[in-house]
């Protein structure tokens, strides 16, 4: 994406990966926090940043990571139909919005848009259209977060366990 001081590409590595025993950590923390127990958690994306620009003739680049992940916490259950209708009447408010701000939002190769999902999901509080709360994911990959997600909460599985601190190679 070309910027008015260079160009910035954002890249996504998608998992489940099972968080790091840090992490782990943190949910615990984070779920007591908020009167709850920590069931497990999922590693659900990294986020690459790179941007490069020139200062007068000298190339400068840099870049980031940011990685999404997902406590699961021992949180009442809600109805997720007003979220649902809700994410529905504001979707596409919401991707030009994300847009704007990392590039267009994912398509596939037949034109659909990517689905959304809602890091923290809508049957245990999430905000439909947070901006924090929605990452695009292909749509295979989101079918297995969905199924992931019921296994975390449910707890004792692989997702209450540490694992690498870098699962994937890029």
């Amino acid at each position: 994406m070309a910027t008015p001081t260079g160009t910035r590409r954002t890249t996504i590595y998608y998992g489940p990966w099972q968080c790091t025993a840090a992490w782990l950590e943190e949910c615990s923390g984070k779920c007591a926090g908020q009167g709850a127990q920590s069931l497990g958690c999922i590693w659900i994306a990294d986020i690459k940043f790179d941007w490069e620009r020139e200062v007068g003739p000298v190339p400068i680049a840099g870049g980031g990571r940011l990685a999404i992940t997902h406590c699961c916490c021992n949180y009442a259950t809600v109805s997720a139909k007003d979220g649902r209708e809700q994410w529905e009447r504001g979707r596409e408010g919401f991707r030009k919005g994300w847009s704007d701000e990392f590039g267009p939002w994912p398509k596939d190769a037949t034109g659909d848009s990517w689905p959304g999902h809602h890091i923290r999901d809508l049957q245990h509080g999430g905000l439909p259209l947070g901006p924090d709360n929605v990452l695009p994911t292909p749509l295979d990959v989101h079918s297995v977060l969905t199924r992931q997600y019921g296994l975390c909460y449910a707890g004792g599985s692989r997702w209450a366990q540490p694992g690498p601190a870098k699962p994937y190679a890029d």
